[in-house]
């Protein structure tokens, strides 16, 4: 399932170009040294990957407890339906019950701690400012931490999330270069894909959880669970 987060990373890259789209575009890089301006963006990028896999890693341990639990199947189900029920929910219903008003503060000091970075062209800022960006609330985000848990492994769980980072990294780095490369038309258009790309993603999860002994989509019960025993034939 790991391959379904570059996919998706890749995907959701066009909203990123929306909402992080920004940030990308005032980067403090050198505009006459390419050679520097490629590493300062590699350098964002990392700062960006540090956040996703450091959030991976704990929704990784949260879905390590549940495997242990024993509760694998239907954790994959879950997160499947989860999943197809967040794209498909309308924003402005999740809206009206206001779940970030708790981290409006965290947020609001991120947001102050980015300004300050952008007046500098360190290295250390440029990875700073991806830290930061990494962590602000996107629903992208939210729905790659769904399947970050449901690798029930922590290592999984990172790298889940380092995938999903690392295809927002082309279109991502393409915007630094050329800041009206697609249209808004266009960008609209391949928006509306996104939906259907987090909902094949979880069917495939809810598949994984069925356990029909289908290969590498939905291995069987038996492959599932961690046994004492050896199951040889």
């Amino acid at each position: 399932m790991l391959y379904t987060a570059f996919l998706f990373g890749l995907i959701s890259s066009f909203h990123c170009i929306g909402m992080c789209g920004p940030i990308a575009m005032m980067l403090p890089v050198e505009r006459n040294n390419p050679s520097k301006k490629v590493i300062q963006i590699i350098t964002y990028h990392l700062g960006r990957l540090t956040a996703y896999g450091s959030v991976g890693l704990l929704f990784g341990l949260l879905g390590r407890g549940l495997f242990l639990a024993g509760i694998q199947q239907q954790l994959s189900i879950f997160i499947g339906v989860a999943m197809i029920l967040v794209i498909l929910i309308p924003e402005k219903i999740f809206a009206q019950y206001n779940f970030s008003k708790p981290m409006y503060g965290w947020i609001s000091k991120i947001k102050q701690n980015l300004g300050s970075h952008f007046k500098n062209k360190s290295f250390k800022s440029l990875f700073i400012i991806g830290l930061l960006n990494g962590f602000l609330p996107c629903g992208m985000i939210y729905v790659a931490l769904f399947g970050a848990i449901a690798m029930q492994s922590v290592g999984f769980g990172l790298l889940y999330m380092l995938l999903f980072g690392l295809g927002t990294v082309p279109l991502m780095s393409l915007v630094v270069y050329i800041n009206s490369f697609i249209t808004v038309p266009v960008r609209n258009r391949i928006q509306k894909i996104i939906p259907y790309v987090g909902i094949v993603i979880g069917v495939l999860f809810i598949l994984r959880g069925l356990g029909l002994g289908i290969p590498y989509v939905s291995p069987s019960n038996m492959s599932l669970y961690v046994q004492e025993k050896a199951n040889c034939h």
